[in-house]
């Protein structure tokens, strides 16, 4: 087995990504996390760059990590100056980091045209920085700017680029496909040109913008690179950097021979995908390979009738043995087979009959606008109202949203609900009112006026996101339109779709079956909260 080193820069490359920002604290939490999963290098930022990239080199510092060393980034000396003179070597230095990252210019377009600088200057610059910090008792990695396009162009001078950082004392020569051009054919056979050319190991550093980062970095590794370099998610400027979380996975469930990180560690990914996601709060890309919600989601019935017989017929691999879960989705091109999986809880499968009448209901509701992909627990209620098993904890009897304006120019929002909710054996008229921040928010708090006393589990149900979607745009401001509701409590995450004209009270359907499925699902774990309100407070009380 050949270990591949895993170099992680999301926190300076990737924070180079359009819309990715990371907190002090945000970066010192992914060290940690990287740093559990065993990645060898991580890259937390240039120190002269910005005071927050400083305070990170000195707090990193407290950290105990047991797998990671810490690198610093940083350029070259700058022309006609000493290395140990350069304000931006001294600030490498004065980072504490282990490992300092050294970029230099390998093509001799950006040696004479953006540095303006001499060919001979340029490899001067490269060597006496290497040295300058390896000098100081410190691990240089050195990255080859522009590497293949310098070598297309010139491979001479980005020959003796690369010889000069390593005579220089730089532990490993990165390859960089800086503009993320280049081809993976011309990766290898470049890659095993500068392999041939140096005594000490090469890595392997590429961007996406030909959507071929993943594959280079790869086709690199085949051919000798000992480290790849990137970022979690793809994170970085233009159209990103090499997703860490797909090499990985390729190098330890696809390909043969290699291996990288620790041990257990890829059954991780999914986790550590979606963690890095929230920290930088971004949205998920549903269909990021291995490790996306779409990764391993089934909607056409023909392939989930395969999945059922044989999962490998349409899964590459077993999506547990990268953390990720396999979904079967519901919709008009759904077959008996979405059904019989969506429904194995229920104990229905065998009832051609209801699977049938469910199919039917689907396709009906998806031609008035509804979407079940996305909202899996309104497909849930859809199934107990088809087989006959719902039971509504409460009726609508009618309800009302008032919004005015303020002579300040505030914007007030009032609804008011009338309820008729089922308790014990009978039923109690419910009406209550209550303002909030836009009309969602405000019929959502009188609900929770109006059921709470009877359902006070709902305590701990609360509203995370909430989308709307026009279906027909050309009908104007009549055209129908679809929420989705997304909620959840201290055990799950569930969603809820409603259809309509109005947008309120397409809110409301989707409101009202994110209610009725918490208070189902909680009957079904055998939490049964419908009992008198002065039972629970004194349950409380007690337990305080």
């Amino acid at each position: 087995m050949r270990r591949i080193e895993i170099y992680d820069t999301t926190l300076r490359d990737g924070s180079q990504g359009e819309g990715v920002n990371f907190s002090l604290q945000d970066k010192l939490l992914i060290v940690q996390r990287l740093d559990s999963l065993g990645f060898d290098y991580i890259e937390g930022g240039y120190p002269l760059s910005n005071e927050k990239d400083e305070q990170f080199f000195q707090q990193v510092q407290e950290l105990d990590l047991r797998h990671a060393k810490i690198c610093a980034f940083g350029m070259t000396r700058r022309k006609s100056i000493k290395a140990e003179d350069d304000v931006g070597m001294r600030a490498l230095l004065a980072s504490g980091a282990p490992v300092v990252t050294i970029v230099g210019k390998t093509s001799d377009f950006h040696a004479t045209e953006v540095l303006r600088v001499s060919l001979e200057e340029n490899i001067e610059m490269i060597a006496d920085s290497v040295r300058c910090i390896v000098a100081a008792g410190r691990e240089v990695i050195y990255d080859a700017e522009h590497f293949f396009d310098g070598w297309k162009s010139n491979p001479e001078f980005a020959r003796k680029t690369i010889q000069a950082a390593a005579r220089a004392g730089a532990r490993m020569v990165v390859l960089c496909d800086t503009n993320g051009g280049s081809m993976s054919e011309e990766i290898a056979e470049l890659t095993r040109e500068a392999i041939a050319v140096l005594d000490v190991p090469v890595g392997i550093h590429c961007h996406n913008d030909s959507d071929l980062a993943v594959a280079n970095t790869l086709a690199a590794v085949d051919v000798g690179a000992e480290q790849v370099q990137g970022t979690i998610n793809g994170f970085g400027e233009r159209c990103g950097n090499a997703d860490l979380i797909s090499v990985v996975a390729n190098l330890s469930l696809k390909k043969q021979g290699y291996e990288a990180l620790v041990e257990g560690s890829v059954q991780r990914l999914t986790e550590l995908s979606r963690y890095v996601y929230e920290i930088a709060n971004m949205h998920l890309r549903g269909s990021q390979p291995f490790v996306g919600e779409s990764a391993f989601a089934h909607k056409g019935g023909m392939h989930v009738h395969a999945i059922a017989r044989a999962t490998a017929s349409y899964e590459h691999v077993d999506p547990q043995q990268v953390g990720n879960e396999r979904r079967i989705l519901v919709s008009e091109l759904s077959g008996r087979s979405n059904i019989v999986a969506l429904t194995t809880k229920h104990d229905i499968q065998h009832d051609k009959p209801l699977m049938d009448k469910i199919l039917r209901e689907v396709v009906e509701k998806e031609n008035q606008g509804y979407q079940f992909e996305v909202a899996e627990a309104s497909f849930d209620l859809l199934v107990k109202k088809c087989a006959g098993t719902f039971t509504s904890h409460f009726r609508r009897m009618k309800y009302h949203v008032e919004v005015e304006t303020a002579p300040d120019g505030k914007v007030l929002t009032e609804a008011t609900v009338k309820l008729d909710v089922k308790s014990g054996g009978g039923s109690e008229v419910l009406h209550e009112v209550a303002e909030g921040d836009g009309p969602v928010n405000a019929l959502d708090a009188a609900m929770r006026k109006a059921l709470g006393g009877t359902f006070p589990n709902l305590s701990d149900m609360h509203l995370v996101d909430y989308k709307v979607r026009v279906i027909n745009s050309q009908a104007g401001t009549a055209a129908k339109v679809r929420v989705i509701i997304e909620s959840r409590d201290e055990q799950d995450i569930w969603g809820t779709v409603g259809v309509s004209e109005n947008i309120i009270e397409a809110s409301w359907l989707a409101l009202n079956d994110s209610y009725e499925y918490k208070l189902h699902k909680d009957e079904l774990a055998g939490t049964k909260h419908a009992k008198p309100v002065e039972e629970h407070t004194a349950a409380v009380a007690e337990v305080k």
